[in-house]
């Protein structure tokens, strides 16, 4: 069995029934049990919720401060490359884009790891565009070798690999691995995929298990808000990264819930979420999952990504590039970015900012043996 027998599918009513249907004093309880219930998360989503996210923060902040202290821990993303094969509706990267492609060679991924390792930061997400033809594991795992010299964490974010590909690349040093759903609806995520070998819905939901069967430390899952209802994804993401800890106690989860941001292309998202809807979404996680990790990307505007900080996030990226070479490459020599990010400051300006809000900035956490 994996989470894909247990995926809650229900009709557009039931969707509506189930966050529509809170009474305040559902909510109060919601809010004061130790333990919520799927049901008490549903409510915290719910609209009827939203004039007590003042006491939902409260709640929030006591409970992330219990499990994680005042500590941010800090990653930067490298792309090695942006060739793909998919035609995913959303994503600069798209096949059918006509971008400027380009896929880091060993010695340019050194240079970048340089850069990098110069700003202090020791964990690292390693990205590629979906091409197992441009970027076969093999490549990966050469890449991995120049890395793991430079950085603590490696943490991968690649197109979904069988649990004995993801076992080879622990044995080069990676230790984590993000990989994104994007969208539960089953229906809505064949339409926005309909090329390439990312249309594959269950190989893709069931990514994060064979990653921590074959013994990843972290893993992190997400959805990215837009495609569908937030909260229904939130919904379901709640409920993946429960089966998740359920399943594999000694891997730490994590999640984010990335808003789309803009790319080549001309996708216009389905469905507006609000920094409001983005704040209630934090809330509720962090109260149905104390010791879920939660990230927030440069995707965010800077003064958003400040004020949510106390509300249960636990892990941010700084100094980051959504292209191939970024940090090093001359202008023109770059692969086009796979998004527009919001928050471009440098890794010393996060820390500044965390620093003087009371928080710790952690640089590294892990040490491979």
């Amino acid at each position: 069995m994996s989470f894909y027998d247990i995926l809650p599918r229900r009709t557009d009513d039931e969707w509506l029934a189930l966050f529509g249907g809170s009474s305040i004093g559902e909510i109060e309880k919601a809010i004061l049990a130790e333990n919520p219930t799927p049901r008490q998360f549903a409510s915290l989503l719910s609209p009827a919720a939203e004039p007590h996210l003042e006491k939902m923060a409260g709640k929030a902040r006591a409970t992330t401060l219990k499990h994680f202290g005042r500590t941010i821990q800090l990653f930067t993303p490298i792309y090695l490359s942006n060739y793909c094969d998919n035609t995913c509706a959303y994503c600069g990267f798209n096949s059918a884009n006509d971008i400027a492609r380009k896929r880091l060679s060993p010695e340019e991924v050194e240079k970048e790891a340089a850069f990098l390792a110069s700003t202090g930061l020791r964990h690292i997400l390693v990205l590629t565009g979906e091409s197992r033809r441009m970027s076969p594991v093999d490549y990966m795992k050469d890449c991995v070798r120049v890395l793991r010299t430079y950085f603590s964490s490696l943490s991968v974010e690649v197109y979904p690999l069988t649990e004995e590909e993801y076992a080879g690349l622990i044995k080069e040093g990676v230790d984590g691995l993000t990989i994104y759903q994007e969208v539960y609806d089953e229906t809505i995520y064949k339409r926005l995929h309909g090329a390439g070998p990312k249309s594959d819905y269950r190989f893709r939901l069931d990514a994060p298990e064979r990653g921590a069967r074959a013994g990843m430390r972290n893993v992190t899952i997400g959805t990215l808000l837009g495609l569908d209802d937030w909260r229904r994804e939130v919904f379901l993401t709640g409920l993946h990264a429960q089966y998740l800890q359920a399943s594999f106690p000694d891997v730490e989860i994590g999640a984010s819930i990335p808003r789309i941001r803009p790319h080549a292309g001309s996708f216009v998202p389905a469905f507006t979420v609000t920094d409001k809807n983005i704040v209630q979404a934090i809330l509720a996680l962090r109260m149905f999952l104390p010791r879920l990790s939660l990230s927030v990307s440069t995707r965010e505007s800077p003064s958003f990504r400040d004020n949510i900080i106390p509300l249960g996030i636990t892990r941010m990226s700084a100094g980051s590039m959504t292209c191939v070479g970024g940090h090093t490459s001359v202008q023109g020599a770059v692969g086009e970015p796979q998004f527009e990010i919001s928050d471009k400051r440098s890794v010393a300006d996060i820390m500044a900012m965390l620093r003087g809000k009371g928080y710790q900035p952690v640089l590294k956490d892990w040490m491979r043996i």
